[in-house]
């Protein structure tokens, strides 16, 4: 018997995704592969392919998919790419990332999320996807540069640590800003020199750490 879910995920990635302008055929392939209800609480299951954000316990949400799939589109992710992810959460963004990158590696500062999120990728069936838990806003140093790092949750400004961990051409997409004053950006390091792009107004959880809110330092 076919999966009703297959259904409604097609028409999520159909109305939702292509349907405001993201037509990159890798990432709807790859929203259209991943099951978006097994990364939420058995309770919200039932609204998983509508567009809007759910809760996922610990004061957090997964994210609408037209972000997910807008925030995928921003970070351009090739099958060669290492990339960071910071704020796991609930591992679906980091499905979607897994489903279009050689690696990706993901940074959650809550450990029962960051079990939860490993041990789903697991089951999953994703080989090249870690998990570790600790303040994202440092990155990891020790696994950089990075061609890509995407952060889903919202700094008062751009993290130094995460725009010295960037590759040439690597790319940074993450909301600045607090309360309902966030914006999308995209810094893409060349060279020596960073391009910055503001991008669209949006609404994200604060990063928490060091370089981010109730942090100490300051780009």
């Amino acid at each position: 018997m076919p999966d009703p879910t297959d259904q409604q995920r097609d028409a999520m990635v159909a109305n939702q995704i292509e349907g405001r302008g993201i037509t990159n055929p890798r990432i709807l392939e790859a929203m259209r592969r991943v099951p978006r209800h097994r990364f939420m609480p058995q309770r919200v299951q039932h609204l998983a392919y509508q567009d809007r954000p759910l809760p996922i316990g610990h004061g957090q949400t997964i994210s609408q998919p037209y972000m997910v799939g807008l925030m995928t589109h921003l970070l351009d992710p090739q099958p060669d790419d290492i990339v960071l992810e910071i704020g796991v959460g609930s591992g679906y963004q980091t499905a979607i990332l897994a489903e279009l990158a050689a690696e990706v590696i993901g940074v959650e500062r809550i450990t029962p999320l960051a079990e939860r999120a490993a041990r789903l990728l697991a089951d999953l069936g994703y080989t090249n996807t870690t998990v570790l838990v600790g303040d994202g806003t440092m990155g990891l140093p020790d696994r950089s540069p990075y061609d890509g790092i995407l952060v889903a949750a919202a700094g008062p400004h751009l993290p130094r640590p995460l725009l010295d961990q960037l590759a040439d051409e690597g790319r940074l997409v993450i909301p600045v800003g607090e309360g309902r004053k966030q914006t999308l950006i995209r810094a893409v390091r060349r060279g020596g020199s960073l391009h910055i792009e503001r991008l669209t107004s949006v609404r994200f959880v604060p990063l928490i750490g060091k370089h981010g809110a109730g942090g100490d330092a300051q780009i």
